[in-house]
């Protein structure tokens, strides 16, 4: 089989390699990769900022969607020619998440999918929308789960409003599941053309933090002064305190990610002043991710994204560093 591998922490280091396409034993199905997405852990992954520490070599990414190409002994729930994507923790089928549940994330516990094939457990997979092209559900495994297990984090529903930042994969996806839902989404962005593109597809209002860094204020100008129900903190310690300020007295942040770097210290007065919630979110399980392929179903919802080919792994890794994305970016594996 062909894969891409991380021999040496860097960008310029990941080689295309040659390895011996392995044969599925008892309990494991061999998935033939139709398409593999990338998330920004992928980026951290490569460079070596995700775990230092990790052996190599290493077969990053988390996200694909292909078919059953083969399955082992004692394997029942899937044949040849079903079109699958694997769960991103391996052994989190269902349930909170526990330290056991949390080892065998792909491509950082264990090789991950950017290659053309890719064994897998019988129960690490999941069925994809069948209105869905292979590109289009290689998106889903993390942040596709990650967004809609944010979104379920407090009760939204028509009248709720919330507050994406940026327009990466995660906050796309928040923004498609808040408006199935029936919520008013605000967003902030660096670039006016990214929130004109994600009003095309249903943001409320938007706003450019570059030109108006207190887009905090911005959004209680928006709700009459309440504040908003939920922000999907993608940021961390850098945006956190205007999420904390953004909010309404009650509200919640689903706290995603550690893009922006802050020197300010977690600002425990105002978590107690607003009587907020924070609450963590990591991926989700493969029972949140049939719940979610149920909903991605029902509405017909198409993920938003850019598409490249197999040989462009390094350019795609080179833009998501940039930031010059828009929802996700998409090998097609040929």
């Amino acid at each position: 089989m062909r894969a891409w591998q991380v021999s040496a922490f860097g960008i310029d280091s990941l080689e295309f390699v040659e390895r011996p396409t392995p044969a599925p034993g008892p309990g494991e199905v061999l998935v033939a990769v139709r398409a593999v997405s990338f998330n920004r852990r992928d980026l951290m992954v490569v460079k070596g900022l995700y775990n230092p520490k990790m052996k190599l070599p290493r077969i990053p990414c988390s996200d694909a969607a292909g078919e059953v190409a083969a399955v082992g002994a004692g394997v029942s729930a899937w044949r040849p020619g079903d079109r699958v994507a694997g769960i991103f923790m391996q052994n989190w089928l269902e349930g909170p998440l526990t330290p056991n549940k949390a080892r065998g994330a792909l491509g950082g516990d264990i090789d991950g999918v950017l290659a053309d094939y890719v064994l897998l457990k019988e129960q690490g997979l999941v069925a994809i929308p069948d209105h869905l092209s292979f590109q289009e559900a290689a998106t889903l495994p993390c942040a596709a789960v990650t967004a809609w297990n944010a979104l379920n984090t407090v009760e939204i529903k028509p009248g709720s409003t919330v507050l994406i930042q940026g327009t990466g994969g995660v906050s796309i996806f928040a923004l498609q599941f808040a408006r199935l839902k029936g919520a008013r989404v605000l967003g902030i962005s660096s670039s006016y053309e990214k929130l004109e593109r994600a009003g095309a597809i249903g943001l409320d209002a938007g706003l450019n933090y570059r030109d108006n860094p207190d887009w905090d204020r911005w959004a209680h100008d928006q709700t009459g002064g309440d504040g908003v129900d939920l922000v999907v903190e993608v940021g961390g310690l850098g945006t956190l305190t205007r999420s904390l300020r953004a909010i309404r007295m009650g509200g919640t942040i689903a706290q995603i990610g550690v893009l922006a770097a802050g020197t300010e210290g977690i600002p425990l007065g105002l978590i107690l002043h607003k009587w907020s919630r924070i609450h963590g979110i990591y991926v989700g399980s493969r029972k949140d991710f049939v719940e979610m392929n149920r909903a991605i179903s029902l509405a017909e919802l198409r993920p938003v994204g850019e598409e490249f080919d197999w040989s462009q792994a390094r350019e795609v890794l080179e833009r998501m560093e940039e930031g010059g994305h828009f929802g996700k970016m998409v090998l097609t594996v040929n």
